[in-house]
């Protein structure tokens, strides 16, 4: 290697993006959405006292929170600890986030001036992230850090409702009655969000993962009319800086070719969609997914039985990366997660 030749990245053999980019991999990998959270003693004792808002501003806390399931499971990636709402706290919007409720809006969006007061981000707004991706990637060496941001839909809807909502009826009422305002709040989010994700990876981050946690709220042409232009526009941006891009949504089995055709990379399969189906609609793009949340309650030969046919389903794609269908449950017993990674990373590939 000459004096000239940039040393390549301590991810450069990772399984996990390999995987992402459709390459051979050694094992199949897998990380777990939520595995940074309630299920590990280790982080309620961190925690204690402590507000979830709080916790995803200080470095700290964030470094060791992320660390922590990748000492305890050997996942193959470790996700930023965060909160999809958290870019909307650091350019100034008035929400907390409430134990047992989720984030609350003090001022919900209704009109195009609301959606002009609300700041585009900027780094400065947010050095404490990039002060914790730097401080993780020196502690991550090969393991690779996956960034991540709230999608324009469910974000707005957070916006729009004032809090957490089953229906969405204030946000598609908008979308439907008032799609100048709607069009200008996707805009704004989208904008933040790309620039939340942006920050992330240059500070080092090697993957992102967008989150459109409420997106399956929607038919496929609302979707393709109203939300995955923007989304796209967040995909793109994130494409130009040269890393992978994982797209999850809840309940969106219908949605998965529109959501692979905003630009990701891969997509993120729900348990409620088989893997093998997933596979067929999403083209030459990766899957990651998709075990039962729930199935690492059961006797671990039924945990294991049901991880092995979701291996032996993804053959068939570009590429795949083991996760569960959705976050980890807070009551889930870390030792059983442990022995899913074990069993994951020693299933043949």
């Amino acid at each position: 290697m000459s004096a000239t030749t940039p040393a390549p990245a301590p991810t450069a053999d990772s399984p996990f993006l390999a995987a992402l980019r459709g390459a051979p991999v050694s094992h199949t990998p897998v990380w777990f959405m939520r595995q940074a959270g309630r299920s590990l003693p280790e982080y309620r004792a961190l925690r204690e006292g402590v507000g979830m808002l709080e916790s995803c501003m200080t470095p700290e806390l964030i470094v060791e929170i992320t660390l922590q399931p990748v000492r305890r499971y050997g996942v193959d990636a470790a996700i930023f600890f965060s909160d999809i709402v958290l870019p909307l706290k650091a350019v100034g919007v008035d929400l907390d986030i409430k134990a047992g409720v989720g984030p609350v809006v003090a001022e919900p969006v209704r009109t195009l001036d609301d959606v002009a007061a609300i700041p585009d981000l900027t780094p400065e707004h947010v050095p404490f992230i990039t002060e914790a991706v730097r401080g993780l990637v020196g502690e991550l060496g090969a393991t690779p850090l996956i960034g991540f941001a709230g999608a324009p839909f469910t974000v707005a809807s957070y916006l729009v409702e004032g809090g957490p909502s089953k229906e969405h009826a204030r946000t598609k009422a908008m979308m439907f009655g008032a799609p100048e305002v709607w069009d200008a709040l996707m805009r704004k989010i989208g904008g933040i969000a790309a620039a939340f994700l942006e920050v992330q990876v240059a500070a080092g981050a090697s993957a992102v993962q967008l989150f459109d946690s409420w997106a399956g709220a929607l038919t496929p042409e609302d979707y393709r009319t109203h939300v995955m232009p923007h989304s796209a526009r967040v995909l793109e941006r994130a494409g130009a800086l040269g890393v992978p891009r994982i797209h999850f949504g809840v309940g969106t089995g219908s949605l998965l070719g529109a959501m692979g055709e905003a630009g990701a990379d891969a997509v993120g399969v729900d348990w409620r969609t088989p893997l093998r189906s997933a596979i067929d609609v999403v083209g030459a793009r990766a899957v990651q997914g998709n075990l039962d949340p729930t199935l690492v309650f059961a006797p671990t030969e039924v945990m294991t039985d049901r991880a092995a046919a979701i291996i032996e389903a993804g053959r068939a794609a570009h590429g795949h990366v083991f996760n569960l269908g959705h976050g980890v449950l807070p009551s889930t017993d870390p030792d059983q997660l442990a022995r899913l990674v074990d069993f994951v990373h020693a299933y043949p590939v």
